[in-house]
């Protein structure tokens, strides 16, 4: 009762109070537009607390990846579940924790979970992104919607901003990009500047491939008997995709800025089925259509108080067909809508103090209809709300501290009201010598995960009785990074020890659009993960770069000793994964760029199931991919050219047991700006 108090004191104080944000943390980055190119060589210290993963700019650009969910494969703790080909479906697991547990924010806006309760990341295209930023825990900044707060951890995709140097009005870029199994993609877009303040972006793309690849499938008994060895053509997995982006952007004051940003992807595509005892299944095909619409408007007071408005609504639709009569049949359509407001506000109390409050509300609503049996439709709604207060202190450059609490409350229309739930998060930094960027971090925090509505109702195989997951992180990190005229490097190492009460998982049994959900109980997760980052600048132009990483973790069911697989480790995740980038560009005097790149990815071995025999042994898989590229100027145009040739060697390898994987293929990309 007395912890109760104290939270809902420490809740009143911070509503009662007026926010701000810092100076130097102004939404300064967005206003580039305005002002000429300037380069900067020398780099502040770091401020973040808890150092986040980052790809931007070329960087980006230069690795073989297609989507969003390619790149992230690049991050220290990320596993990637991929069910192979373009159209595939592709979700992300940090940090052993789960999908759900990692939020993904799209120019600061969360992204709904409508298909199977998760975020399709394949369908996210890099062609239109210009960051990506994951962080364990929490960002560093405590001005920051509620939601923010909730997550274990958080994805931030942030698209092509409009850059207008002086007497420029106008930019156009072009991009064709063609390849193995049927691909087909071109990308267009244009950013206008309507005035000093405004401007306005467009970007569009279509995708297409048959889904079409040949592999080899062997299957090795445990007595090492050869059960058998298959050579086919992967089938029904062709995508016609369609995404379209329109974004206003309106600097209207020093301070503030207001934007609106209205996104729509249409897709069709085949789900290619599992292999199993060598008969493989074709018959499902799944539409989709996404769209929603999200407006920001940020501005500040005083040179103290900074108010933050976000809205979004959004509607996702999802037709899920099945012909295989070898499985249950399925003709389902589900729609599903969203509203979502947040108003966030921070106050610069002293300049080494800050505090922050913030309120989310979000309605959903899911209808759901089998055409095949001709049922009536089923409605479900739920409100969420979100009350999130933190607090910040800057002690010199030595120390940071945060704190935050958030108030969850989640209630299904068809279920009683449920308890709020509250939980708290503490972040810490220590800079021993503030002229050396050498730092301590460390955090504690709890996430509270409701079921979705995939886990409750979308498929006949959802279960209604799921119990939510509450996980508690524990995290330390020791950070380092150096900067001089020859070289730039980066290192950081993190132990982590999270544990999760009534972990939910999905995998796929029989249909990939139909998972089987279940509570595991407890599951205690330990994990290391190793980064590097280094850049040299050589003579004569060239610059080497290198990204390493590397996740050693253990994720174990710790719920029954009498369990059979008590102490075993989880479905699909590897005790040791990594990946290595190394990339040497060289730029001419005027200005042209070539270069090459190479990646490689590894990921050990695994279970497919909960116990750890020798049955549901998943191999080890590693790949390695290679980029040539090169971009030349005439007048004000630029021309690039990319090939990109993706598993080089031809390994035949699952990320999903009985899902494989493509073997060597190539993309070509010729792009155009103005």
């Amino acid at each position: 009762m007395k912890r109760r108090s104290i939270l809902i004191l420490f809740l009143a104080l911070c509503a009662g109070t007026v926010f701000a944000i810092n100076e130097a943390e102004q939404d300064s980055l967005y206003r580039l537009f305005q002002i000429e190119e300037v380069e900067v060589s020398a780099r502040a210290l770091t401020k973040d607390i808890i150092v986040p993963q980052t790809l931007k700019g070329e960087e980006l650009q230069r690795l073989a990846a297609l989507s969003v969910a390619d790149a992230l494969r690049y991050f220290a703790g990320v596993q990637l579940k991929d069910y192979g080909g373009v159209g595939g479906i592709k979700t992300i697991n940090v940090r052993s924790m789960g999908s759900q547990h990692t939020a993904v924010f799209y120019n600061g806006v969360q992204l709904g979970n409508a298909q199977n309760g998760q975020v399709d990341l394949g369908r996210f295209s890099l062609d239109n992104m210009e960051q990506i930023q994951l962080f364990h825990g929490q960002k560093s900044d405590i001005f920051q919607s509620a939601r923010e707060f909730g997550a274990a951890g958080n994805i931030y995709l942030t698209t092509r901003r409009p850059y207008f140097k002086s007497g420029e009005r106008t930019h156009v870029h072009a991009q064709m990009r063609f390849g193995s199994f049927g691909l087909a993609n071109p990308n267009i877009g244009v950013d206008v500047k309507l005035s000093e303040t405004l401007s306005f972006t467009f970007d569009a793309e279509y995708l297409y491939a048959n889904g079409k690849y040949k592999f080899r499938y062997k299957r090795v008994l445990p007595d090492g008997e050869t059960a058998y060895d298959t050579t086919a053509v992967r089938h029904n997995g062709d995508v016609n995709a369609v995404r379209v982006e329109m974004g206003l952007h309106d600097y209207y004051s020093n301070t503030g800025f207001f934007r609106i940003h209205a996104y729509n992807y249409w897709s069709e595509r085949g789900i290619p089925g599992a292999i199993v005892n060598n008969v493989w299944r074709n018959g499902e095909r799944l539409w989709d259509r996404n769209t929603f619409v999200q407006a920001e408007w940020q501005d500040e007071w005083f040179n103290r108080w900074s108010t933050r408005l976000l809205a979004k609504w959004a509607n996702d639709f999802t037709h899920y067909k099945n012909y295989d009569v070898k499985l249950l049949p399925s003709n389902n359509e589900y729609l599903q809508e969203e509203a979502y407001l947040s108003f966030a506000n921070k106050i610069q109390v002293f300049n080494w103090w800050d505090l922050s409050v913030a309120y989310d509300f979000q309605y959903n609503v899911l209808d759901k209809q089998n055409l095949l049996l001709d049922e009536s439709v089923e409605h479900f709604d739920r409100y969420s709300h979100w009350l999130s207060a933190a607090t910040a202190f800057n002690v010199q450059e030595y120390l940071r501290l945060q704190a935050s609490v958030l108030m969850t409350q989640i209630t299904n229309h068809q279920s009683p009201i449920t308890k709020p739930k509250f939980t708290p998060g503490v972040f810490v930094s220590f800079r021993p010598y503030p002229k050396i960027d050498l730092s301590l971090n460390a955090f504690y925090k709890q996430s509270y995960r409701y079921p979705t509505f995939n886990d409750l109702y979308y498929t006949d195989l959802g279960n209604a009785d799921l119990r939510p997951e509450l996980a508690r992180q524990h995290s330390v990190e020791l950070a380092y990074r150096k900067t001089d005229k020859k070289y730039d490097l980066s290192f950081s190492a993190s132990y982590y020890y999270n544990r999760v009460t009534d972990k939910i998982i999905a995998y796929p049994k029989g249909q990939q659009f139909r998972w089987t959900m279940l509570n595991l109980g407890t599951v205690k997760i330990n994990g290391v993960d190793a980064k590097a980052d280094m850049s040299f600048y050589l003579p004569l132009r060239f610059v080497l770069r290198t990204r390493l990483n590397y996740t050693y973790q253990t994720a174990i069911d710790v719920t029954n000793p009498n369990d059979t697989y008590y102490k075993d480790q989880i479905p699909y995740i590897p005790r040791h994964s990594g990946s290595a980038v190394l990339g040497l560009e060289w730029t001419a005097r005027r200005g042209d760029h070539y270069g090459f790149n190479y990646s490689f990815i590894y990921v050990g071995e695994r279970y497919s199931q909960q116990q750890n025999t020798v049955y549901n042994y998943v191999q080890p898989w590693y790949t390695h991919d290679l980029s040539l590229y090169g971009e030349w100027g005439i007048a004000r145009y630029r021309l690039k050219a990319d090939l990109e040739i993706n598993n080089l060697l031809g390994q035949d390898y699952e990320v999903i047991q009985n899902y494989p994987m493509p073997k060597q293929n190539i993309r070509c990309t010729l792009a155009f700006k103005y």
